[in-house]
């Protein structure tokens, strides 16, 4: 064993240890630390028994154990606790050392944290990590952002615990300054959130309309992971279903139907509304979440308010043809969505987003994973200018082929009463992006109406301002003109 750490993991969850023990595999010697020192001594006689892991019982051991410039990764929860441990830190590192926070922040306090570091003389790197227990294990997706220089110290780590694809490639590479990495790492959950969601109303809808079985639908899933819709979340999907309880009985139908959430779809939800972006479907995933959590009160709705009973005698095999594509149509959708507030974001703060290799780097390791994104790097390679990814030829004619199967799906479900949040906002925003005139014209003049808000004419220059007096009482004094 080194005398010394090529770096330190800090928090021994899940992540930490697995993170640790996946660096160590690849050659590297790590500190191991927790604020239980108990926890520290299990898992260095536990699962890191014989390997190049060294266990800290303190800061000052932490610190002390550690190559210079020191590079210290906390694997903690996020909010207060970094703020905290950071203050704990800084006191025993120099000039150079390197904190890396690999938690779920949001990325304006990794903006924040990043400056405040650097006035200390030290160097700080936000990323996000995707992939779960698994993925920390064996290769997860790597998204660093933060301090420039402190990213040559770390690539080597970094890149090499990574997954990899196409050969090689490692799913990890420098996002941007300051919180650019957090921030894409925060996208590429509320992806996640959009993508589940549109398989649970896959689900729902074989489930409830066409009466299918989990094993029947476990070899829908199972047949769909081998096309255009291969990816992790349809494998893992695929296996759930064909996963038995004790009594032999499907174990997901005996699971609550309340859904959790960490506050990573909420963040990118929120985004989007500060940037004015339009994150329909990531959005509707979201209040899909809190509705599902609801529970007693839905209960009550349900035996209060007559629902309408689902009644399906068409072609079941077509419908579920159709379903893979409106499938497959809605989660071009989300990625679109994801992908404009990512350029919005970067242009306000001056990243330099590498649009494409952002789309390599989900390309393994992470939950959205899927052979779906190296189309997206296509499209960033023909045109990195491109303003949202439904103008992309590929993705274009995909849509447009799977348009009528979409519709077909989406009315069958509002028909029947079958709640499908995400597949229907998918569809409502792709009506609207392709729409050369919408009804804000009337909005507009609503707004003029009541608050004297002005509004353009489509016979006059942009930018030229009018206001009418609607009722030939209030005057001709308009409202000031702005957007939030």
């Amino acid at each position: 064993m080194k005398e010394l750490s090529d770096i330190a993991v800090v928090g021994l969850a899940v992540m930490g240890e697995n993170l640790i023990l996946n660096m160590e595999s690849k050659g590297f010697t790590v500190t191991a630390y927790n604020r239980s020192v108990e926890k520290v001594d299990n898992f260095i006689n536990g699962r890191a028994k014989g390997k190049n892991i060294i266990g800290a019982a303190n800061i000052p051991d932490l610190v002390g154990s550690l190559e210079k410039p020191r590079k210290i990764m906390l694997m903690i929860k996020a909010g207060q606790a970094v703020d905290d441990f950071i203050e704990q830190l800084i006191p025993h590192l120099e000039k150079g050392d390197i904190i890396i926070d690999g938690g779920n922040t949001h990325f304006p306090d990794t903006n924040r944290r990043t400056a405040y570091v650097e006035s200390k003389g030290l160097r700080y790197i936000g990323t996000g990590v995707s992939g779960g227990e698994e993925g920390a294990l064996k290769g997860p997706s790597i998204m660093p952002g933060g301090s420039p220089s402190a990213w040559e110290e770390v690539k080597p780590i970094f890149q090499t615990i990574s997954a990899k694809v196409d050969g090689g490639v490692p799913c990890c590479d420098w996002v941007g300054e300051n919180g650019a990495g957090h921030f894409v790492k925060m996208v590429h959950n509320g992806i996640e959130y959009g993508d589940m969601q549109l398989i649970t109303e896959a689900y729902q809808l074989m489930k409830d309309l066409l009466g299918l079985s989990a094993d029947e639908m476990h070899k829908v899933f199972e047949e769909w992971n081998k096309g255009d819709l291969s990816s992790y979340l349809i494998e893992i999907t695929r296996d759930i279903l064909a996963y038995k309880d004790e009594d032999g009985e499907p174990l997901v139908e005996k699971i609550l139907d309340t859904a959790g959430q960490k506050g990573t779809g909420k963040w990118t939800a929120v985004s989007a509304l500060d940037a004015g972006i339009p994150l329909t479907l990531i959005g509707e995933a979201v209040f899909a979440r809190c509705l599902s959590a609801i529970k007693n009160e839905r209960v009550i709705a349900s035996e209060q308010i007559k629902a309408t009973q689902p009644s399906f005698t068409g072609d079941k095999k077509q419908f579920i043809e159709d379903l893979k594509e409106a499938l497959y149509a809605s989660k071009l959708v989300s990625y679109a969505q994801g992908y404009t507030l990512m350029k919005a974001t970067a242009d306000e703060s001056g990243w330099n987003l590498n649009y494409g290799g952002i789309a390599l780097m989900w390309r393994g390791g992470c939950i959205i994973r899927s052979a779906f994104l190296g189309k997206i790097k296509e499209a960033y390679d023909n045109n990195p200018n491109i303003s949202n990814l439904l103008l992309d030829p590929f993705f274009k004619d995909k849509i447009e082929k799977a348009e009528k199967a979409w519709r077909r799906v989406v009315a069958t479900a509002i028909l029947n009463g079958i709640p499908v949040p995400t597949l229907a906002s998918a569809l409502t925003y792709f009506d609207g992006y392709r729409s050369k005139r919408l009804p804000a014209n009337l909005l507009q003049a609503q707004r003029d109406y009541f608050g004297a808000h002005t509004y353009e004419r489509i016979d006059k220059p942009r930018g030229e301002f009018f206001h009418t007096n609607w009722t030939g009482t209030g005057g001709d004094t308009a409202s000031s003109t702005y957007n939030v």
